[in-house]
């Protein structure tokens, strides 16, 4: 077998490992980022709904106090803004998903799901917890979300929520008796969750996978190549110059050409020893001859 093609049978056993662990390391770098990516918005997104909710409890309920008495303005009520304004930026963003999912909502549409309970009562289970991050299935693919729990800290909410006498008449009207009442202070009562569904990002991170890895086998075949030349030229054809030049030498032909190599490295010292020995083999052939 020749030199070339065992070069190049290594280069290429190194290429596939190559190539695969790189594959490998970048596939779940780029999915990571995209979970990440997915994490950073979602994050986002809750941060708005909270800052839209502190707004609305703040700024908007305190003016509409007035009007309450006479008829409930849902519009006052911080979980309704948020959801409304989110609701809103979904039009643009119809893959995002904001909900205060609560155990038992004044509003019917804030009603928590089978999953979402699920997370409510971790919650419950677990006071402490600020966060958790799942992941589900759905008939549309794997879905990330976020969930951060729903406590009242304000002793103002519980005028509402403690029970159907103190509450406004309005309300009641508005709702009924049945749903959002007897609320605790600092009772964990839902949920605030943002889902995002991850084909867009893994779609997005499969794409650059696909260009990453197209580079590095660009990069590992120009290299492959330039290696190649190098080899060629460098080692390959001179040695195989010395190899025809040895063998006319060994039957005979003194007075072949000079092997002349002008580069200083081995393959100049292998042809100045071949000159040297070829001198010698010359000057024991005149001998005998005498």
């Amino acid at each position: 077998m020749k030199l070339l093609v065992k070069f190049n049978l290594v280069f290429l056993l190194v290429f596939a490992i190559g190539l695969g662990a790189s594959g490998y390391v970048a596939r779940q770098m780029l999915q990571d980022g995209a979970h990440e990516e997915v994490l950073d918005r979602a994050r986002l997104l809750m941060e708005s709904a909270m800052a839209v909710s502190t707004y609305t409890a703040t700024q908007v309920a305190p003016l509409l106090q007035t009007q309450m008495t006479y008829t409930f303005l849902p519009q006052s009520v911080p979980a309704y803004s948020s959801s409304e304004v989110l609701n809103a930026l979904r039009k643009n963003h119809p893959e995002y998903a904001y909900k205060p999912a609560m155990l038992n909502p004044t509003n019917p549409r804030d009603r928590a799901q089978d999953w979402e309970e699920d997370v409510i009562s971790r919650f419950k289970q677990s006071p402490d917890e600020k966060e958790f991050i799942g992941q589900r299935s759905t008939p549309s693919g794997l879905v990330t979300y976020i969930a951060r729990p729903i406590k009242i800290t304000n002793p103002e909410c519980l005028r509402c929520h403690s029970t159907v006498e103190a509450a406004p008449k309005p309300l009641v009207e508005k709702y009924g008796p049945a749903n959002g009442f007897g609320w605790n202070l600092n009772e964990v009562l839902g949920a605030q969750v943002v889902s995002v569904p991850m084909s867009v990002p893994l779609e997005r991170a499969d794409r650059n996978f696909k260009v990453v890895m197209g580079l590095l086998a660009g990069v590992f075949l120009l290299i492959g190549l330039a290696l190649n030349l190098m080899l060629w030229q460098l080692v390959i054809r001179p040695v195989s110059q010395l190899s025809k030049l040895s063998d006319r030498v060994s039957l005979g032909e003194l007075d072949a050409p000079e092997f002349n190599v002008k580069s200083k490295d081995e393959i100049g010292t292998l042809a100045e020893s071949f000159t040297r020995m070829r001198k010698s083999m010359v000057h024991a052939m005149k001998m005998l001859d005498s």
